[in-house]
């Protein structure tokens, strides 16, 4: 399919053989995007195509496989993409997981990984998008954040601190591209219930002579009832949607339960009271 035979917005998205990538993938297929969901291994894709199937918009989605990791993948996908639609109207970020861990216990190769997948992962893919965009000076690139990217909880250090790379680069690419149309967005989701906990924290044991063994056991708990708790994530997958539409978006969309109270409350009360509640929360120490 040439662009001129198709007149709808291409979006491509990344990590979307399940959880909220294949929610978002087919929520942009309804609203009329031709949806290029990208996955790490095709042989996934299948739950997706059936989703799409049973909704009527399977004709809007094409699946092709991209490892963010491998550069090779992305040097190759995005200029077939160009060539055979003519555009990336949109760019929805979204591969990604949680690492868990107490800092002093981690191998520094977690971090590495943690890093490869949300942000330079992330930053590859979009930079080869960037060029065309920048030409058209039209363009969406929506970039998966976390509130975690706002607040830092202890155990999830890697997970973090790959958010609030990701924030930082946004803040700094939107204003970059701002002067050549493309709008850069931070979707900024709380807890809903997707399976990026459990992948991220099937790894997370704590040795029983471990120094860390008391909050490390509280961590669990805590995650343990929020993947119980958490909110539906069709809601984030509605948001997103919805900035892709916006012809001029805001740079945060922040969405969930008690998200937008939270980050408030960092900006204004003093750092010692909100460290005293967190760790009231996860520390038994404390």
């Amino acid at each position: 399919m040439t662009i001129s035979e198709q007149h709808s917005p291409v979006a491509l998205i990344t990590g979307a053989s399940g959880g909220l990538g294949l929610l978002t993938s087919l929520a942009l297929a309804e609203a009329g995007f031709y949806v290029l969901a990208s996955m790490r291994e095709l042989s996934k894709k299948d739950n997706l195509i059936e989703k799409a199937r049973e909704k009527g918009v399977e004709a809007n989605i094409a699946c092709v496989g991209l490892n963010v990791t491998h550069q090779d993948d992305i040097n190759t996908l995005i200029p077939d993409i160009i060539k055979q639609y003519g555009a990336i109207d949109v760019l929805i970020n979204n591969a990604g997981y949680a690492a868990g861990g107490f800092t002093e216990e981690l191998p520094l190769e977690d971090w590495r990984r943690q890093f490869e997948t949300n942000v330079f992962g992330l930053i590859a893919v979009t930079k080869a998008v960037l060029p065309y965009m920048r030409e058209r000076r039209r363009g969406t690139i929506l970039n998966l954040s976390s509130i975690s990217g706002r607040v830092a909880l202890p155990g999830l250090a890697p997970y973090s601190a790959s958010k609030y790379a990701v924030e930082g680069f946004s803040e700094a690419l939107r204003l970059e591209m701002l002067p050549y149309g493309v709008h850069v967005v931070l979707i900024e989701p709380g807890s809903y219930q997707t399976d990026i906990w459990s992948k991220g924290m099937d790894h997370f044991n704590i040795d029983g002579d471990s120094p860390y063994k008391e909050e490390g056991d509280t961590l669990m708990r805590i995650v343990s009832h929020i993947a119980e708790t958490a909110g539906d994530p069709k809601e984030v997958a509605r948001l997103i949607v919805k900035m892709a539409q916006d012809d001029h978006p805001d740079l945060r969309s922040p969405v969930g339960k008690s998200v937008k109270t939270i980050t408030r409350l960092k900006n204004v009360l003093p750092w010692k009271w909100l460290e005293r509640v967190i760790l009231k929360k996860v520390s038994p120490r404390k």
